[in-house]
């Protein structure tokens, strides 16, 4: 597949190639809504004043911050436009790393910890942060390169910078406190279990029973934490997982018991306002 290599704005969609490297710079009121993509993400960040939401916990970035966004996970960056926002974006997509899986080499393994540990930063030292630039650098020239081997070289340096950032991660000090990190204990446990349920009743009163929280009081802060309300949160991570289990093979009748949805009108609806498919016509869209 080809990789390019893009140094204007992102576009949306989905991830067709091995991977795609974006070296990006701009100041301007970047107004973003929280969103997921089907695939990967690594975005180091180089300057700016920017703060990331992650799945309800948000991370303000130092100069050369590495963040790991995993496939589905919500996210939204904050952007102060009073200075230029630079930062380097690496679209990874899943089924490429799984194929370079070598004996106990994970190259996902960095998305599968940060959403187990429930971490996603990757703070680097002076000596760490040189190294990575070089690395970077040198992937960034192979895939202008039209040269000889230029698409073997680029993979080979893309899957070199894989290893390095599961090493970088896998010495991060999960017990560490950081203090560029905040998030509300009660809605990580709060996210927890909804990911853990969602073929299960999750409303607003079990929720706030379960979790000891006034009903009000749970509803204002979890916009608050995480950008969206409650049901809409439900509701999204319900459609991320029905995608997942039509792509599977599954029928659209037994997916909408999986993903806890009342009825199947109600699936259809809110599955046709995610993806502007009913879940049948997304079935033969992705066959």
């Amino acid at each position: 597949m080809n990789n390019n290599i893009s140094t204007g704005k992102v576009k949306k969609g989905y991830l067709n190639e091995d991977f795609h490297f974006f070296n990006l710079k701009d100041q301007k009121k970047n107004e973003f809504e929280t969103h997921y993509h089907d695939f990967n993400k690594i975005i180091i960040f180089i300057s700016g004043q920017v703060t990331y939401i992650i799945e309800g916990k948000s991370y303000t970035l130092k100069p050369w911050d590495i963040l790991l966004v995993g496939k589905n996970d919500l996210h939204l960056p904050i952007i102060s436009s009073t200075t230029p926002y630079e930062r380097i974006i690496l679209w990874l997509n899943p089924l490429f790393l799984e194929e370079h899986n070598k004996d106990n080499c994970n190259l996902l393994n960095c998305f599968q910890l940060a959403t187990e540990k429930k971490l996603n930063l990757i703070r680097l030292n002076r000596m760490n942060i040189t190294s990575l630039k070089q690395n970077l650098s040198d992937l960034e020239e192979a895939i202008k390169d039209k040269a000889f081997g230029s698409y073997i070289l680029k993979n080979a340096l893309f899957l070199q910078l894989m290893v390095k950032i599961n090493r970088l991660f896998l010495e991060t000090s999960f017990g560490e406190s950081i203090e560029d990190i905040k998030y509300d204990y009660r809605i990580e446990n709060i996210l927890i279990f909804i990911n853990l349920n969602l073929n299960e009743d999750l409303s607003i009163d079990i929720i706030s029973e379960k979790f000891y929280l006034n009903k009000y009081y749970l509803m204002h802060l979890f916009k608050q934490e995480t950008g969206y309300t409650l049901h809409n949160y439900i509701q999204k991570k319900r459609v991320i997982r029905a995608a997942e289990l039509l792509r599977s093979g599954l029928q659209a009748g037994e997916v909408c018991s999986l993903c806890g949805f009342g009825d199947y009108s109600t699936f259809v609806r809110t599955f046709k306002k995610e993806f502007n498919l009913s879940p049948k016509q997304y079935c033969k869209y992705t066959e």
